[in-house]
């Protein structure tokens, strides 16, 4: 059976969670070729997996934010349109389009109507009022119902925010994202430059829905502990950055907290903490660095919110509390430090998880035979 040839097309060349996602997903896959709408260091992770990648020119597409009225697009309607061309002259080539973003099936979803191919939605968003507007998510639902030939979805969160938005619950196919089950060997504090005592650690673009800000606050109410935050602000959300600087200077932080910025040696940060907070305020798609975490060993305190609390088995491979309580998250990170034992006895079972449910060779499998089933209807 001849393998389809699938074009993958992404929004950015930025290295977020859905890129990681792509770039995981696309290792070893035959026949393929990426289109990206915006250059960045995806292009040379893409290309060293030897897929033909292109980069459309111009595009600027951060310049639309996710909860901006559909009008603000129009005076980059002339620029819209000609990589809608670009992704219609990359299709010709192509059994299936795959749009990996969401500005990308936009697109693709336009481009399909006048070069007929099957095409897929990798959907890593919670389609909802929180992260996109009205007329948005309209477009958003009506381009999947009637253009999609699938939707891929991380998670039943991002399943039921889909379906509850207007779309089809017959083109949902849900695959957990996966990730490589090869530990990252440990390295100690010193050898990272990381601080001896109590020390927490976020890992995750600063972004306002993500919550760094609550951890900052609840670190006023647990002296002693210290935090590092990975990850840096990626998609115009700089002022976030600002804010949390300003929050650390004025909350008495300021040897308290460390900003490290983005790193490639998250696995083993993860391993070096006590423990990994995930304080994410709206409800989560998924959560790569749940996944790390719990292969690290280290235990896992997240907001209940999204697929938080489906990836950590309902709290059973992980602590959950409430999103957007400070109060409550200073509580839970107390109670770790004043007896460990019920945190660490979770972590074996987390491990596991990981191993039986998230590794990226059965995502690779799954979602390879969706596409050609979709290649071959």
């Amino acid at each position: 059976m001849r393998v389809p040839r699938v074009l993958f097309v992404n929004q950015t060349g930025v290295m977020s969670g859905a890129e990681y996602v792509l770039a995981n997903l696309t290792v070893g896959w035959r026949e393929a070729s990426a289109l990206l709408l915006e250059g960045g260091p995806l292009e040379q992770v893409l290309r060293e997996q030897r897929l033909k990648v292109s980069v459309a020119s111009g595009a600027k597409l951060g310049a639309i934010r996710r909860d901006q009225s559909l009008f603000a697009a129009l005076p980059l309607a002339a620029r819209l349109l000609r990589l809608v061309g670009a992704i219609i002259s990359a299709s010709r080539g192509h059994d299936v389009v795959y749009a990996n973003s969401q500005k990308a099936f936009l697109l693709s979803a336009l481009a399909s109507i006048a070069v007929r191919r099957p095409l897929v939605w990798h959907l890593h968003d919670i389609v909802d009022g929180r992260h996109f507007g009205r007329m948005q998510r309209r477009l958003q639902i009506f381009l999947a119902n009637s253009r999609a030939s699938c939707v891929i979805v991380p998670s039943t969160a991002a399943a039921d925010a889909f379906t509850a938005a207007g779309g089809r619950s017959d083109l949902i196919r849900t695959v957990p994202n996966g990730i490589s089950l090869t530990p990252a060997p440990p390295l100690g504090r010193r050898a990272q430059g990381l601080p001896e005592g109590p020390l927490i650690g976020v890992f995750s673009r600063l972004a306002p829905w993500k919550g760094q800000h609550v951890v900052l606050e609840a670190l006023t109410k647990v002296p002693h502990v210290q935090c590092i935050l990975v990850g840096s602000a990626l998609f115009g959300e700089d002022d976030y950055s600002v804010r949390l600087t300003g929050m650390v200077e004025q909350l008495g932080l300021g040897d308290r907290v460390h900003f490290l910025g983005q790193r490639a040696d998250v696995p083993a940060l993860m391993q070096a903490v006590d423990a990994v907070i995930h304080p994410s305020v709206d409800p989560e798609p998924f959560g790569l660095t749940l996944l790390e975490a719990m292969l690290a060993g280290t235990p896992v305190i997240a907001t209940d919110a999204g697929a938080s609390a489906e990836i950590l088995d309902g709290g059973k491979a992980g602590t959950l509390v409430a999103a957007n309580d400070a109060t409550a998250l200073a509580d839970s990170i107390r109670a770790f430090f004043a007896d460990r034992q019920p945190f660490l006895d979770k972590v074996a079972r987390a491990r596991d998880r990981v191993k039986a449910v998230y590794d990226i060779v059965t995502m690779r499998r799954t979602v390879s035979a969706i596409v050609a089933k979709v290649a071959s209807p």
